[in-house]
């Protein structure tokens, strides 16, 4: 046993922070601004900093959600681009790592397998899997007061990956992007995208570089709009105002108008589709389908892709691209044969077929010697779940950025610990109702999303049960609401 896992069994750390993402970064950082005395470590399973922004390295790798509410509200975005490539939103990362102390408190290559919370003791004992520079693993054992999840909502270690037939047959390569090859060479092939979701947007425009012809191939349209590369309000504040203040005033005008235009998606669907697919039309012109742009569902029933400066549609006129809107038949030595008969000609196909959703980032979750299944428990805040001490878990909005949400959990975490120091408590858990009836966790309609009802935990049909993705009333209800507000329980 090494002499930090001797002194963390005598002396337990207050938070243990699992993964070092976005959120895990922001939730060192809190703590280190507002909870200047906790002692706190990170547990990262990959062996760098970044998270999603470290895993995906497929061409073209980006947000599609702007960096001014990307970013965080202390750490203003300095870079041109609005919508930023993976690699910059991985820098940003590991400067706010660097600034705010948490690299020094972050232990790579540590696979956390299992947490078991003791009541006696109001103390988590979490296992985690070590892996040394010779490959080789190792349990370790930690012991803190509380857990902060951050390993975000989806499965490092696989994708979806539907099996279509006859995919032995094909004399290609497929690809799936989670997994992208780090020397693929597609100049000049013939390449096939499956899917019609953020990645496979993102994938077409950056293949098509050097591919000689890249096919955007979907069993159904997805919502795709146009969005500026750079915000020229943004950059207009920042020359005349100091940098935080003009980052302030950016992220309040995208988070004022993120909200404005989901309401109007929600309360007038038809006329806010109406207006994409308008919007659609005018980019591709008369050479296009609309109908390939044309979904079956109401807008942000699923995600909207966003396309910076309409660079899709760009390789559409251009016809470096071309969607097809169709079902696969079977996969033959040369490609695809689709349902109507048409054969897609390919030398590399790749399966942007979607994520593997999990909670926790997999790990198993004990309390007194019982077992918690998240998909059984209900989402408190969207933060915590029923009857689970001391457990936060970050996930952010599906119709805005992740980080905003973030932002508010681990600020919540932050009072939360101070307040449970002022009144002497050790333990805070939020109380289970029967009476509160139980919803899906997402109001979302996405296969990766229907994949995982089963997976997340539920909301409530009220207050505080309810997952807002709402960034105003969040910040209400995380924010400013009381802490002891009657369901949860402090000991």
């Amino acid at each position: 046993m090494s002499s930090e896992q001797e002194q963390l069994q005598s002396s337990p750390l207050d938070v243990l922070i699992i993964g070092a993402g976005l959120s895990g970064i922001g939730a060192a950082r809190a703590l280190t601004e507002k909870c200047p005395g906790k002692r706190y470590l990170i547990l990262e399973r990959r062996q760098a900093i970044g998270g999603t922004w470290d895993l995906f390295r497929y061409p073209g790798v980006r947000s599609d959600s702007d960096m001014y509410t990307l970013s965080y509200s202390y750490k203003p975005w300095t870079q041109r681009k609005a919508i930023a490539d993976g690699p910059d939103i991985k820098h940003y990362i590991e400067e706010l790592a660097e600034e705010s102390g948490a690299v020094r408190n972050i232990r790579f290559q540590r696979r956390v397998v299992s947490a078991s919370w003791s009541g006696n003791d109001g103390l988590w004992t979490v296992k985690a899997i070590a892996t040394d520079s010779e490959g080789k693993e190792h349990e370790e054992t930690y012991r803190a007061r509380f857990i902060a999840s951050c390993s975000g909502y989806y499965s490092y270690d696989e994708g979806y990956r539907p099996t279509f037939p006859g995919e032995e047959t094909f004399e290609g390569q497929i690809i799936h992007p989670q997994f992208w090859p780090e020397h693929l060479d597609y100049q000049d092939k013939r390449v096939v995208v499956i899917g019609s979701g953020a990645t496979a947007v993102t994938l077409v425009p950056a293949l098509t570089q050097t591919a000689s012809h890249v096919t955007m191939l979907q069993r159904s349209p997805s919502y795709v709009v146009t969005r500026p590369q750079n915000d020229g309000v943004a950059l207009t504040l920042q020359k005349w105002l100091p940098l935080r203040l003009a980052h302030q005033l950016t992220r309040w005008k995208n988070v004022l108008l993120g909200s404005f235009f989901y309401h109007v998606a929600r309360t007038r669907p038809e006329m806010f589709r109406q207006r994409l697919l308008n919007m659609v039309q005018d980019q591709v012109g008369s050479d296009v389908d609309i109908r390939h742009f044309t979904p079956s569902y109401k807008p942000w029933d699923q995600r909207i892709c966003a396309v910076p400066d309409g660079d899709l549609f760009h390789d559409l006129r251009a016809g470096r691209a071309s969607v097809v809107t169709d079902n696969i038949e079977r996969f033959t030595p040369g490609g695809i044969l689709l349902s109507s008969g048409e054969e897609l000609e390919a030398d590399i196909i790749i399966t942007a077929t979607g994520l593997k959703l999990n909670a926790l980032g997999g790990m198993a979750l004990t309390v007194d010697g019982q077992p918690v299944t998240p998909g059984d428990c209900m989402s408190y805040k969207g933060m915590m779940l029923s009857d689970v001490p001391n457990l936060i878990i970050t996930f952010g909005y599906t119709n805005a950025s992740w980080t905003l949400k973030a932002e508010l959990t681990s600020n919540y975490t932050c009072r939360l610990l101070r307040y449970m120091d002022r009144k002497g408590y050790r333990m805070a858990v939020p109380r289970g109702d029967p009476s509160v009836g139980a919803r899906p966790f997402l109001d979302f309609t996405s296969g990766y999303v229907l994949r995982a009802t089963d997976i997340l935990p539920r909301q409530g049909d009220r207050e505080p049960w309810q997952v807002h993705q709402n960034y105003l009333k969040d910040k209400l209800a995380i924010q400013y609401s009381r802490l002891d507000d009657g369901v949860m329980e402090f000991l």
